[in-house]
């Protein structure tokens, strides 16, 4: 079977990822007599929610570690869902903790993702946990942008020097994956919804990362010949953010959805969670 050139199989990067993950949670358990165990709070009953945390559940079996569920009812009160979360911090046989979003609209979402304790803050999601990455201290990325960086890497994109456009700014996507593209070199310009004449800045970049949750919401014909183009978006009907068979012409590489960014995602959440655990228990993992 013939392999496309142009296509970014976040597959393959997730295959290797997790192979890695996999020899970790051996060693841990030859050397330590540790088994990592991430735990992931689910609030509420959203099908989509849902799937997203029986995926990961399954790719920690996959790997040997063991997947805790914490399923919450949509009623709980901020305060009771912060002290869950408090508790979890001081259970030392749990390593990681993912708070699935989004949760209901009535709880402060900010507030409990600053409750996570770092060192078990798998999913990067805390000011702390992005602070200290963003100056290169160990610590945890947030799971798509960092994935995002795990493509590029796994096939030899070396961003140094780009003209970068990562249009969107939320705090656990755009903003997290602009601090990493700079980090690594790259020139970034941040778009969002108040930005003007955004489809003549998207023609000058040689990386554009769409993250913005709107289907097909970036143009094929918005896209520079040659350009790399990152589709973090997964819409109703398997759907990005990028008008793709447009693009796809017009891009040198590009990530499919889905099959792209969203399996690299679960590894690297996967993956922090086994390196947490080792950090935790003496081994000084770097990766």
């Amino acid at each position: 079977m013939s392999v496309d050139v142009k296509i970014l199989d976040g597959r393959l990067v997730a295959k290797s990822i997790l192979n890695n993950s996999k020899k970790l949670v051996q060693r841990l358990k030859d050397e330590k007599s540790v088994t990592p165990c991430l735990a992931t709070i689910l609030v509420g009953d959203d099908p989509a929610s849902t799937t997203y945390v029986n995926m990961k559940g399954k790719k920690c079996d996959n790997v040997g570690a063991l997947p805790k569920q914490i399923i919450l009812p949509a009623s709980i009160t901020t305060q009771d869902l912060v002290n869950v979360i408090v508790e979890l911090n001081k259970d030392k046989n749990v390593h990681g903790i993912l708070l699935q979003h989004p949760v209901p609209s009535h709880i402060d979402e900010p507030l409990c993702f600053e409750t996570i304790s770092v060192d078990k803050d798998v999913d990067g999601v805390t000011s702390h946990s992005f602070g200290r990455f963003s100056f290169k201290f160990p610590a945890f990325g947030c799971c798509t942008p960092y994935g995002i960086m795990r493509i590029l890497e796994y096939y030899d994109i070396d961003v140094t020097g780009m003209d970068a456009v990562v249009v969107g700014r939320s705090t656990i996507l755009g903003q997290p994956m602009s601090m990493m593209l700079m980090n690594a070199d790259a020139t970034v310009t941040i778009c969002h919804s108040k930005t003007k004449k955004l489809s003549d800045i998207v023609k000058r970049a040689d990386l554009v990362v769409a993250a913005v949750g709107r289907p097909e919401f970036i143009k094929g014909s918005w896209i520079k010949k040659g350009a790399i183009v990152i589709d973090a978006g997964y819409n109703e009907g398997n759907v990005g953010d990028v008008e793709y068979e447009a693009a796809y012409k017009r891009a040198s590489r590009i990530t499919p959805v889905p099959g792209g960014v969203g399996p690299c995602t679960i590894a690297t959440l996967i993956d922090q969670g086994v390196i947490a655990a080792a950090r935790q228990n003496g081994l000084n993992i770097l990766r």
